[in-house]
């Protein structure tokens, strides 16, 4: 047979350049942008990764540092559920997921340019402001911010110049969650225990200094509705020189219900009346007083000549309905006065549109359907819109909530960039093009800063001394 050989190699050529063609169409590699590096943002990285092996991750936070909630929200004695961490870490170290820190959106890039050079953009920035009541004198001197408190002891540079007053014996907490039981424990742990966590240092002088002998936690509702897990509640009330006295009129009843009752709750609620009934033991060793108190909702504060709070106006409430778990809190015309010289208020975060494109609801959260940000979109190159977290739920549950969640958001991306026919973007080359003159922090300028912090914290035998000024963080990152 013969064969010539120039048509044979045309035709060969002819047939690479169709492969190559194909081949390059095929592996387009889907750019996704994750804004928020908390804990939506990293599981969130982590589902996509693990299930999509051709794509490229970019987690883009505001601070030059990582981890969201977890660095900033957990409490310095929950060293445990620090260590999700470790998971993270793993996350970022993967060849196809990049971190790049002090890019601030709405600021320093838009939402709007990030879907240009993206395939899929999911919000995760979480909740960081915190809930007012609209209440007179609210603005007085030593009314804080539950969400400040936890940031000023965590160390967020937002929160490092806080100055909170413990030098009165009184103080009050407005709100009934986990937040609200952090606080508390905060303020009533010996030093001695705080000292050995990764408190920050300027606090743990602070709180050596305190005064504080005698804490109230105010709910609006009763023991049933209460919203801080048994885990918490365990923790307070095992405190060391810290005794726990209840008010044994607010439970009762219950004792009578409490077969009823679902099994987290009952156990939770079995706890409390265990509490109640040891609180009535006299001991005269405690130096300091844990005071929760139901059906109680702040009216207005009172204040000194000084604008400095020294009391609250308490309605009393009552419940009504059937359902124990489910009654309605009702005001009645009883008002009681409780004197207090600190008050942190406590009752749910909310978050910030940091971007003029984004919508929230009327209840404080960006409009979803499953995670996906529904529109009509006339340019059909931007970016899919997504979103995870207390920034699409609400401030609501707990880490495995917003694992669960994030996973949900996560399989949805992973399903749309599946049967999504992308064009190719070039991702974070462009966003760089856009960020000129702007310091960003990688990865590896994070493990500078997390080095340092370790290293510094060797020298008070603490886990680590955070660096709370981002300008600090900058310097080191880019040493």
């Amino acid at each position: 047979m013969h064969i010539n050989i120039k048509i044979f190699f045309r035709k060969l050529r002819r047939f690479k350049m169709i492969r190559r063609f194909y081949s390059s169409a095929n592996n387009i590699i889907p750019q996704v942008c994750i804004v928020g590096s908390g804990p939506a943002g990293f599981y969130a990285a982590m589902h996509i990764s693990k299930h999509l092996s051709n794509v490229n991750i970019d987690i883009l936070e505001k601070l030059p540092v990582p981890f969201g909630l977890v660095r900033y929200g957990v409490a310095p004695d929950h060293p445990e559920v620090k260590n999700v961490i470790n998971q993270f870490t793993k996350v970022a170290h993967k060849p196809n997921v990049n971190f790049y820190g002090n890019i601030t959106l709405g600021k320093d890039i838009s939402l709007f340019q990030l879907r240009q050079h993206y395939d899929a953009v999911l919000l995760t920035y979480g909740a960081e402001e915190d809930k007012t009541l609209g209440i007179e004198n609210e603005d007085a001197h030593n009314i804080v911010a539950a969400r400040k408190f936890v940031g000023w002891y965590n160390g967020h540079p937002r929160d490092k110049d806080l100055k909170v007053d413990l030098s009165g014996s009184t103080a009050a907490i407005l709100g009934q969650g986990n937040v609200a039981l952090d606080v508390a424990r905060i303020l009533l742990t010996p030093i001695d225990i705080l000292s050995k966590t990764d408190i920050t240092a300027f606090a743990l002088s602070t709180l050596a200094e305190s005064k504080v002998k005698e804490l109230y936690l105010v709910g609006r509702r009763g023991p049933l509705q209460v919203a801080f897990t048994i885990k918490e509640l365990r923790e307070q009330i095992k405190l060391p020189n810290c005794k726990s006295i209840w008010r044994e009129q607010d439970f009762v009843g219950i004792e009578n219900i409490v077969n009823t009752l679902s099994r987290p709750r009952k156990r939770l609620t079995e706890l409390m009346l265990k509490s109640v009934a040891e609180s009535s033991k006299v001991d005269n060793h405690c130096e300091k007083y844990f005071k929760p108190i139901f059906f109680r909702s702040p009216n207005k504060f009172f204040t000194d000549r000084m604008n400095n709070v020294s009391g609250i106006e308490l309605i009393c409430n009552k419940l009504v309905g059937d359902n124990h778990e489910e009654q309605k809190c009702v005001p009645t015309d009883e008002k009681e006065i409780l004197d207090c010289n600190l008050v942190f208020r406590s009752i749910g975060y909310k978050s910030v549109k940091a971007d003029k494109d984004i919508v929230f609801n009327k209840n404080g959260f960006v409009v979803n359907n499953a995670g996906r940000i529904m529109e009509d979109i006339a340019n059909q190159d931007l970016a899919k819109l997504y979103v995870s977290g207390w920034l699409g739920t609400g401030p609501v549950g707990v880490l495995l909530h917003t694992m669960g969640n994030a996973f949900q958001v996560a399989k949805a991306i992973c399903e749309d960039l599946k049967h999504c026919n992308c064009s190719s973007k070039n991702g974070f080359k462009e966003v760089k093009s856009i960020l000129t003159n702007h310091t960003i922090v990688d990865w590896n300028g994070w493990e500078k800063i997390d080095n340092y912090e370790v290293n510094q914290g060797k020298e008070s035998n603490k886990p680590r001394e955070k660096v709370c000024s981002v300008t600090k963080m900058l310097e080191i990152a880019s040493s």
